[in-house]
């Protein structure tokens, strides 16, 4: 009688009924499992110190609207009062200061001036310029370099807030797209899926006639991952060849016999399956896209804002 060896690297494992010691045919009884709970503490730049910084924008908000309401300036508030000046001051400083969180995400400090504590209070005293340039001003617009920079000034406010937005919301879309019916992918991990996918194909497409190998051809040709940035984020892609190939293998179908063991029908799947990992990776891709967008305008139009303030003081400075 042929015994089987004993490999525990395998997971073969001596039990009471195989053991030459023991007198028992019962199988041990497992050990206790000890339950390791997971604990994490996360807290989002948002509520960071507890609402510290939101706190402090709110309090700057209050003081310069009770010191605009308050102090007296004739004929009436304009950015070329003392008051004016001052609160230009306050607002320029807080612009260059809040342009150093690109440098600051260079350094990773634990404490009280962490990245997560810079880009909470980047976030709420940012917040609180629309409040300080719009007072500057003393709502005195017009077509000219002051009223450029307070525009740039709020577009990039706003466009700082369609960040937050996105960081909000996007990475937990993001993350529940990189799961499928095994548990959670990267997307190297889809991408070396799309690629194996495409061997299959290629070797099951080899029994097919000239007509059709010539539409999986042409499918496997294509670059997936070929796009303009406008089509990622819209995740539309009309020339989509994987999509393509399919209806077009099926439209042949209709005019063939149905075989037992029909290699249309094993590509078909193949090409279906490859459809719907494309269509989770491009997901994945538009996702990661709609992450990066709001910087394209964010950062141009910080430099932007910092040109027009350079402008805007030189012009105060010197021809007023």
């Amino acid at each position: 009688m042929a015994t089987l060896p004993h490999t525990p690297d395998k997971g073969d494992f001596e039990t009471a009924a195989t053991s030459r010691k023991s007198t028992s045919t019962r199988a041990p009884s497992p050990a206790p499992r000890v339950r390791r709970d997971k604990v994490t503490s996360h807290e989002s730049f948002l509520t960071y110190g507890n609402g510290r910084w939101w706190k402090i924008a709110i309090g700057v908000a209050v003081v310069s609207f009770a010191s605009y309401f308050l102090i007296d300036v004739q004929p009436r508030h304009n950015g070329g009062s003392w008051y004016g000046y001052t609160m230009g001051t306050i607002g320029f400083g807080l612009i260059l200061w809040l342009t150093l969180l690109g440098v600051r995400k260079r350094a990773m400090t634990p404490g009280r001036w962490s990245l997560k504590a810079w880009t909470s209070a980047h976030v709420y005293l940012g917040l609180s310029l629309i409040v300080v340039g719009t007072l500057h001003t003393g709502f005195q617009l017009g077509w000219n370099v002051h009223t450029l920079a307070w525009a740039l000034m709020m577009l990039v406010i706003l466009s700082g807030l369609f960040g937050i937005y996105v960081y909000a919301t996007l990475p937990k879309s993001l993350s529940a797209n990189r799961f499928d019916e095994e548990g959670a992918i990267t997307e190297k991990v889809m991408i070396e899926q799309v690629r194996q996918l495409d061997r299959q194909i290629h070797d099951a497409a080899q029994p097919l006639d000239p007509e059709a190998a010539a539409i999986i051809e042409r499918s496997l040709e294509e670059n997936v991952f070929a796009g303009s940035f406008l089509q990622r984020i819209r995740n539309r892609y009309p020339s989509d060849r994987t999509r393509a190939a399919v209806v077009e293998l099926r439209q042949l179908r209709n005019f063939r016999p149905r075989l037992d063991d029909d290699p249309f029908e094993r590509v078909e799947t193949l090409l279906t399956k490859k459809e719907a990992l494309l269509a989770k990776l491009r997901r994945h891709l538009q996702l990661k896209s709609w992450l990066q967008a709001w910087l394209y305008l964010h950062v141009p139009a910080t430099f932007a804002l910092i040109a027009a303030l350079s402008a805007h003081v030189f012009s105060v400075f010197f021809y007023w």
